[in-house]
């Protein structure tokens, strides 16, 4: 991991500035509380705050090297305790050495030799403040990848799961469909040779979408208007399939075969349980937070039901839940021989 003030240009810019307030700190001192000229107090300030601002950048790497969750407390304690005595010591006498080489003023000299205990303990503090802020700035960096690699394996997983759920529904169209067409090559095998043709061209819209979990209304409509185009085959006439949907809802993003078993279901308890015309009817209408999604057919309340694995409604249940985060986005009931499904997608 790259040291925290040396990342970018904003990181080094602040680090610029920080040391250059207490030099600014340091200049202030040294002039009116002590009462030492201008220009060695200058001196004084850049030689003491540039080295340690240098020796600072190189503390980066032992408090890495001696982070807490890799070594045991008393010992990170004890080697920074010798640490911050070494470095102090190596910089007060690198500024010392530095200055008393430069400044020949004995006055000076005899400050500059009275203030290395002080300049000492002021180091062990500059040591603390640097490898305190090393380690929040190591554990931050730490804590943020570890959540970031954790978002991507929620992100995984729910693709994973996403598709998982979308894979279930082709190969149960694909059974309810070879039942269709086993049944059409007895009694009808130009109608059983068509089906076959509609439902080749339906596969290969429908794999070649199967990478997107997203699609508009529009086009999954006219997705779903191929399946109805196959099941009219077998049934004729049996088979009314009204559309109404607004021209804002036309363009809505929607999961993908959302629909699907949705004129499955219609299918399975409507025409294949009732002896009357069936009519499934598709609309769509905007409220204050949903597109509302609302497929609907009637059925023969005295006709035989008939069970299935329960795929279709949970399935779409399952994938709407993990795409929007929200448990309540599909209803379904029956009421005066109509059963209605509706599907919310939430406005973004």
């Amino acid at each position: 991991m790259q040291n925290p003030f040396i990342e970018n240009r904003a990181s080094i810019l602040s680090y610029l500035v920080v040391w250059a307030l207490l030099t600014l700190n340091h200049i202030v001192v040294l002039r009116f509380l002590i009462g030492l000229s201008g220009n060695i107090s200058l001196y004084d300030a850049l030689a003491y705050n540039i080295s340690f601002m240098i020796i600072a950048l190189a503390l980066w790497y032992p408090s890495i090297y001696l982070s807490i969750d890799k070594n045991r407390f008393w010992k990170t304690l004890l080697n920074h305790t010798a640490g911050g005595i070494i470095t102090s010591i190596i910089w007060i006498y690198l500024g010392y050495f530095i200055l008393s080489n430069s400044i020949e003023d004995d006055s000076y000299i005899s400050f500059l030799n009275s203030s290395l205990v002080w300049r000492f303990n002021l180091g062990l503090i500059f040591y603390a403040i640097t490898v305190i802020f090393y380690y929040v700035a190591y554990y931050y960096k730490s804590f943020k990848e570890k959540a970031r690699q954790e978002s991507e394996l929620r992100a995984l997983v729910k693709e994973a799961e996403l598709k998982k759920l979308k894979y279930q529904i082709n190969p149960h169209f694909i059974f309810n469909s070879l039942n269709s067409i086993s049944s059409l090559t007895i009694s009808d095998s130009d109608k059983a040779r068509d089906m076959i043709i509609k439902l080749s061209n339906f596969m290969r819209k429908t794999l070649s979408r199967n990478e997107n979990q997203m699609i508009s209304l529009k086009d999954e409509i006219a997705n779903s208007s191929l399946y109805m185009e196959i099941e009219k085959i077998r049934f004729g006439d049996g088979i009314e399939f009204v559309e109404s949907i607004s021209d804002d809802c036309k363009g809505v993003q929607i999961p993908s075969m959302v629909l699907q078993p949705l004129f499955e279901n219609a299918i399975k308890h409507g025409v294949y349980e009732s002896m009357e015309k069936i009519t499934i009817k598709l609309s769509c209408r905007k409220d204050e937070k949903y597109f509302v999604i609302t497929l609907q057919n009637n059925f023969d309340a005295d006709g035989i039901s008939r069970k299935g694995e329960g795929i279709g409604l949970k399935n779409i249940n399952q994938r709407l839940k993990l795409i929007y985060n929200q448990d309540n986005l599909i209803t379904y009931d029956k009421l005066n021989n109509i059963f209605t499904v509706n599907v919310y997608i939430p406005l973004t």
